[in-house]
Order: C-alpha cells, then sequence, then structure tokens
C-alpha cells in the first residue's frame, strides 16, 4: 500500500493499469477494443545481435561492392511468379480500416520501390489497384468484396487462415467506420458493426484447403502466387500442412502483428513472438526440403532494417511491414498531437483505430479526416521509410561479408539473452550453447 496515496492497492499482480482495467470492465460491462499489437515486453529481434567480420571473415566495401536485395515469390506452382526489388512487402490492411487516401498512399510508396501491398478484407479498390504495381489480394473467411474479376486482377492471392494478433480469431470493423462505399463493397448495411468469421466456410482441414487452393488457380489459369498466411501459434505444424495444401507462398504473423480492432486480451495473451514462430517455419520447411522452394515471409513487429535482416538470416524470403507502414505515412506524428489530445490522447499512444477518429486521416471513414492525408506525399514518406530499411539491411550484410541479403544466415547471429538463443535457435553470446540443444 503507498502512503501518498492511502487505500491505493499496488502490487506487480496488481498495478494501476490492471486496477483501471478492473474499474473499467466493471462499469462498462464489455472486452476493451482496440488496434495495434501485443504491449507487452516479449523476445523479439533486439535480442539478437549480428557477427560482423573482422579477420575470420572479409566484410564487403559499401562503396564498391554490390549487395543486391531482390527477391522472387512463388516458384512452386505459379506461371508468373512475382520479382520484388527488396524483401519488405506491405501487409494487409483492408479499406474500412484504413481509408481510400490511406491506401492509395501504401500503393504509391512501395510501388516507387519495387515491392508490393495488399489488400486486406473487405475487397479492391480501384485506387489501390492503380497506385500498386504489385497487388497481392486477400481471400479472408469473411469474403468480403471478393469476386473472381478482381482475383485475376491482382498479381497474386493470399488466403488468409489467421492474423498474429488474433489467430484464432476474426475480423472486426465497427460502425463508425462502415461508410456507404464500405458496405457498399462488403454487401452489408452501412453504420453497423461487422464481424468476419473465425474460420474460412469452405473448407475444414487442409484436404479441403488443397482443393480450394486448386479451384483458385484454375480461376486465374494457374498465372498467380498463392499464399497461405497463419497467425503465429502451432507454427511448425501449420506449415506443414499449408506446405501440404500446395501454397506457393506461407505468411507467419507472429503475436507482435498488429491488427485495426480486436479485443485486448486476444492481442496480449493469445499467439507466439515472431521470434519463435519463424524458427518453427523454417525448421518445418526444411524437414520437407522445401526451404527456399516454398517462400517464407515472416510479419509481426518488422520496424528497422536490423530486424529485417535479423528475419532474413534466420531463414526469411522477406519480411511483411504494417504499423510501421501506418507510422511512416504519418499516424501518431507529432505535429498533430493537440488533435489527438482533444480525443482523449496524445500523439505515439494512439491505438483506437476502431473509433474511426484518426486525426491523421489513415485509420479512418470520416471523409474530412480522411481529405487530410495527400496519398502523394504519404507514399513519398513511405518510400523513404522503405529505402532506408533496405540501405540498413544492405549495411549489416555487408558487414557480415554478404554479397546479397539473402546470404546472411543463423551462423551470423548470437543471443543476448537465454529466452531468445532458445527460441531462435542461435548460440547465447559469448558461448556455443543454444538452450534446449544440449551443450
Amino acid at each position: 500500500m503507498t502512503t501518498r496515496y492511502p487505500g491505493l492497492i499496488e502490487s506487480h499482480l496488481f498495478s494501476r493499469d490492471v486496477i483501471a482495467e478492473i474499474q473499467r470492465a466493471a462499469t462498462e460491462g464489455i472486452y476493451d477494443i482496440r488496434g495495434g499489437g501485443a504491449k507487452r515486453y516479449v523476445p523479439h529481434f533486439d535480442d539478437l545481435v549480428f557477427l560482423g567480420a573482422s579477420m575470420s571473415r572479409y566484410p564487403l566495401e559499401g562503396y564498391r561492392e554490390r549487395c543486391d536485395t531482390n527477391v522472387v515469390l512463388g516458384t512452386r506452382y505459379a506461371s508468373r511468379p512475382i520479382e520484388l526489388k527488396i524483401p519488405i512487402t506491405v501487409a494487409g490492411m483492408s479499406f474500412g480500416a484504413l481509408s481510400a487516401q490511406a491506401k492509395e498512399a501504401l500503393g504509391r510508396g512501395a510501388s516507387a520501390v519495387g515491392t508490393s501491398t495488399t489488400t486486406g478484407d473487405g475487397g479492391m479498390t480501384a485506387e489501390e489497384r492503380e497506385s500498386s504495381k504489385t497487388l497481392v489480394y486477400q481471400v479472408l473467411p469473411s469474403r468480403y468484396g471478393m469476386n473472381p474479376d478482381d482475383l485475376r486482377r491482382a498479381d497474386a492471392i493470399e488466403v488468409v487462415l489467421g492474423q498474429g494478433a488474433k489467430p484464432g480469431g476474426g475480423g472486426m470493423l465497427l460502425g463508425q467506420k462502415i461508410s456507404p462505399r464500405v458496405a457498399a463493397m462488403r454487401d452489408l448495411p452501412p453504420n453497423i458493426d461487422q464481424r468476419s468469421a473465425c474460420r474460412h466456410p469452405d473448407w475444414t482441414g487442409p484436404d479441403d484447403l488443397e482443393i480450394k487452393l486448386r479451384e483458385l488457380r484454375e480461376i486465374t489459369d494457374w498465372e498467380k502466387p498463392i499464399y497461405i498466411k497463419v497467425g503465429a501459434s502451432r507454427t511448425y505444424y501449420d506449415t506443414t500442412l499449408a506446405v501440404k495444401a500446395g501454397a506457393d507462398v506461407i505468411v507467419v504473423d507472429g503475436m507482435q502483428g498488429g491488427t485495426a480492432a480486436t479485443q485486448n486480451v486476444f492481442i496480449e495473451h493469445v499467439g507466439i513472438p515472431t521470434l519463435a514462430a519463424l524458427r518453427q517455419a523454417v525448421e518445418a520447411l526444411t524437414e520437407l526440403d522445401m526451404h527456399r522452394k516454398v517462400q517464407l515471409i515472416v510479419s509481426g513487429g518488422i520496424r528497422t532494417g536490423a530486424d529485417v535482416a535479423k528475419a532474413l538470416a534466420m531463414g526469411a524470403d522477406a519480411v511483411s511491414i504494417g504499423i510501421a507502414a501506418l507510422i511512416a505515412l504519418g499516424d501518431n506524428s507529432p505535429g498533430l498531437d493537440d488533435e489527438y489530445q482533444k480525443i482523449g490522447t496524445r500523439a505515439g499512444f494512439y491505438d483506437d483505430w476502431q473509433a474511426g477518429q484518426d486525426p491523421a486521416g489513415i485509420t479512418t471513414q470520416n471523409a474530412e479526416l480522411a481529405q487530410r492525408l495527400d496519398p502523394v506525399l504519404g507514399g513519398r514518406r513511405l518510400a523513404n521509410y522503405l529505402r532506408t530499411l533496405t540501405m540498413e539491411a544492405q549495411i549489416i550484410a555487408r558487414a557480415c561479408g554478404k554479397s546479397h541479403v539473402h546470404n546472411l544466415e543463423p551462423e551470423d547471429l548470437v543471443a543476448l539473452t537465454i529466452e531468445a538463443a532458445a527460441m531462435a535457435g542461435v548460440p547465447l553470446a559469448g558461448t556455443k550453447w543454444i538452450p534446449g540443444h544440449g551443450l
């Protein structure tokens, strides 16, 4: 008990945040909903460091020696695999969760640096298709906005089985963001909460999914790569089954991945960290002799070029960003702090994306707010950010003596904590010890 505030009980278990949440739940009688990703600390890429070259390995000179970054996705079955200039893609975020201006800005930024964007739930907008040189079309349990014509217009298809922020849970778009245009695209009444199913109605297991993937291939003349996206939980088995079902590309989204809106208890207490999920996915692919034959994209908490390089070193072919891309567009901008304060928060803390009141005009369907985002300027900001991530990853790769970012390998990494060493499957720094792998 504190002496400054007599009567306030605070401890490790009953912190002020916990007390406030109990009081909120007792008052409102419903779980808390928010956007973003997990806020608790879990082992992450920050807990790994690279072993740069010195004498035992020879570094590359950045001004004279190349370090390439290109990647090809969908080489297993698709007759037209995707060729990207950088191994960083933009994750699926729907029109509905985001404004039309935000979707256009994402397309502009990604196209400027030669990478792809992804539609998200609710279908494909004209702005997004026009601005995105390479567009991945998501097929979700809701089927909202899905049609064969857009499947054919896309450059790849992503079948979403789960999301890192809420594996096992469906999508959520509250009524205040169901504008007439969003409602028309999703064949829904406007201003009514939309909750997507947690599983697809077209299959109940990998055998059925294999049939569905073949149907999608027939619709698109076997041209488009088909991704399968899973929320990280039982990642080893999910990756194995995705290969069996016929995926060209597997996307694994860790618990640090974001969402536009879901229950806070889901975000913080369901799923496993990206670090652990990535290692399990690589192990499954390796045991099946499909590593690099089926490409692997990892997402969930990617923020810097170091994160990108570490994911690639652990065996990913590419990464995907969501929240970081929104921040690059201008979300939570300090210049809008006065506007954030008006809605009861501060710049850098805003995560009530479900409310549709975003002063930056990004996570809203309010026409007046959405007009605040200039898609051209937003796209330029995103392109600058993606270029920076790429250069940072190249700097690290050269320091490790690698002429391509995909030549980074687990042997280039060590862990700073026992937990990270065990999850990532790399030695604890200064030792040869990988916890759980013997001495």
